[in-house]
């Protein structure tokens, strides 16, 4: 039935991010460049994590976590991009578009319930001290990385579901760089109204309930931070968070920009602009802002390559 919905046969067109023949190879060398960090950075905090048993803290737990749903969203997007500039081949399969929006869309909106529970946690730490271990526990701690990722694949199975039950028969071409929601929307034939709808409810509950937790964290940790006495404790207690206040920061404008905004007043070149952010930067710099300036990241860094020299 979805098969016969579409006149382009079964595959879409992406119109890529620029049509200009010259920008082509060195945008495929940005971007490889790009994907390799993002590659190393959040695959390497990984292995750290799971390697150094000093590491084995719930702060780390969501961090290598962090880093898992960052290769995700990136790995779903980026290598099909580089694909498309290296051979100018910009054809997606149907099922093939399918899949790249279902798993974009699943750790896109895993990160938002993350980023979410890395909030909490810091707010046991910095206001709880003495509880700290009593309250974020390995359980916990297990319970909302299960809840991060159903939530991620629940929000994913309903939005890829809807997209590929319209009628696709204005056009075959999207105007995007990969297979996202608003392009899809702008060539369905189908009544989209109830569908905007649903959009714009779980888009207002992955963001809206993940931002209520951020906001009610960091208003108690501020609060805390501020009955602190010496200059140097408020330096560290700020430090500590100023990372992730920088990625919720950076993540939640881009995604509020890219889909709390009515598909009439969507420019596409924007969208494309706002999504390299999201699905190449955000991944590639997260590790870089939460790790580089972490001195346990660093020691276990140094850790393993000594034991490396060793062998």
């Amino acid at each position: 039935i979805l098969m016969e919905n579409k006149s382009g046969g079964n595959e879409f067109i992406l119109t890529g991010l620029t049509d200009v023949p010259e920008l082509q190879v060195p945008l495929f060398i940005m971007f490889t460049f790009i994907y390799l960090i993002t590659l190393v950075g959040n695959l390497g905090i990984v292995a750290l994590t799971s390697w150094d048993s000093r590491l084995h803290t719930p702060m780390y737990f969501f961090l290598s976590n962090l880093s898992l749903v960052d290769f995700g969203y990136s790995s779903a997007v980026t290598p099909k991009v580089m694909a498309g500039l290296l051979t100018g081949n910009k054809i997606i399969s149907y099922n093939g578009c399918a899949v790249q929006l279902f798993f974009f869309v699943a750790f896109a909106s895993s990160e938002c319930f993350l980023l979410a529970s890395m909030a909490y946690d810091r707010y046991a730490a910095i206001c709880k001290p003495l509880h700290y271990t009593t309250i974020m526990t390995a359980n916990l701690c297990a319970h909302l990385a299960r809840g991060v990722y159903i939530c991620g694949i629940a929000t994913a199975s309903i939005l890829t579901g809807n997209t590929f039950s319209l009628s696709f028969c204005r056009s075959h071409v999207v105007h995007h760089f990969f297979c996202d929601i608003p392009p899809l929307l702008v060539i369905a034939c189908s009544d989209i109204h109830i569908f905007e709808s649903l959009i714009f409810i779980l888009g207002l509950f992955n963001s809206c309930f993940p931002i209520l937790v951020i906001f009610t964290s960091y208003s108690l940790i501020f609060s805390t931070i501020l009955k602190i006495r010496s200059a140097e404790g408020r330096q560290k207690a700020f430090s500590t968070c100023a990372s992730h206040l920088t990625a919720v920061s950076i993540f939640y404008g881009t995604i509020i920009f890219m889909y709390f905004q009515p598909s009439s007043n969507h420019s596409m070149d924007s969208d494309k602009v706002a999504s390299v952010f999201y699905t190449m930067i955000i991944p590639m710099l997260n590790p870089l802002v939460y790790s580089l300036r972490n001195k346990e990241i660093k020691n276990a860094f140094r850790k393993a390559m000594k034991g490396k020299q060793y062998q």
